[in-house]
């Protein structure tokens, strides 16, 4: 029998995380998809900046990268839906990068590379500064407790890092399904440089066309549970 390969999230730096790992074993089929499948959509961390995306994908296309992909339902959409585009997805949850290179490998998609690493260590050390057309962060954990709120990926900081990352003109695109969330999404995002909300000052913009609305969104919906998109563009 042929020992099964391990897969782990890449990391370098020491810091608070926003996220916990959670617990899960990989099915056979997403254990075989990475082994098949892996190097097709495989980015690591350690092989540091991306010196052209034109070369990762073999072509030129704009780029779109999603931070958390969580299962992949909604990136895996996009890259069918966008042929158009290139998309990176980053997550830390190996079952779901599993899952998602297991389905685009089923649907001959070539427009679609993963890490498995933490985003911080990612966004400073591999994406090229102003070659993403597009970053979208979708559901990310809202830490409740206010004690819990400095593991919030979206703060200052982290914005500053997405901003010098985007084209001019590119954009920033958040989702949340808790409210306070939101509220402080657009407190952080008022205070950052360089962005202009598409939808007005302090206003949420309508779910553009491109996302998809997943199973756990229309369940939240049946439940009357809201959903707040915010879409900023950089603008200096």
């Amino acid at each position: 029998m042929t020992e099964m390969v391990s897969f782990r999230p890449e990391y370098k730096k020491k810091s608070i995380r926003s996220y916990v790992l959670r617990s899960g074993r990989m099915t056979e089929g997403q254990q075989r998809a990475l082994e098949q499948h892996w190097p097709n959509f495989r980015l690591s961390l350690f092989d540091g900046s991306v010196d052209s995306w034109a070369v990762v994908f073999g072509r030129e296309a704009p780029v779109v990268l999603e931070i958390g992909f969580g299962m992949g339902d909604s990136l895996l959409a996009m890259a069918e839906n966008e042929p158009d585009k290139n998309f990176v997805g980053i997550e830390v949850y190996p079952p779901g990068a599993g899952r998602l290179v297991n389905c685009a490998a089923e649907q001959g998609l070539s427009n679609l590379r993963v890490y498995l690493a933490d985003a911080m260590d990612v966004l400073d050390d591999c994406i090229p500064n102003g070659s993403l057309d597009r970053v979208q962060l979708y559901f990310p954990d809202p830490w409740h407790k206010k004690k819990h709120h400095k593991r919030r990926i979206v703060n200052p900081s982290f914005v500053d890092k997405v901003g010098v990352k985007l084209t001019m003109g590119g954009h920033f695109h958040m989702a949340t399904d808790w409210q306070p969330y939101a509220e402080y999404m657009l407190e952080v995002m008022g205070e950052v440089k360089g962005f202009v909300n598409v939808a007005g000052d302090s206003e949420y913009s309508a779910r553009p066309d491109y996302r998809p609305i997943t199973k756990f969104e229309k369940r939240g919906q049946r439940l009357g549970h809201g959903v707040w998109d915010l879409l900023y563009r950089r603008e200096s």
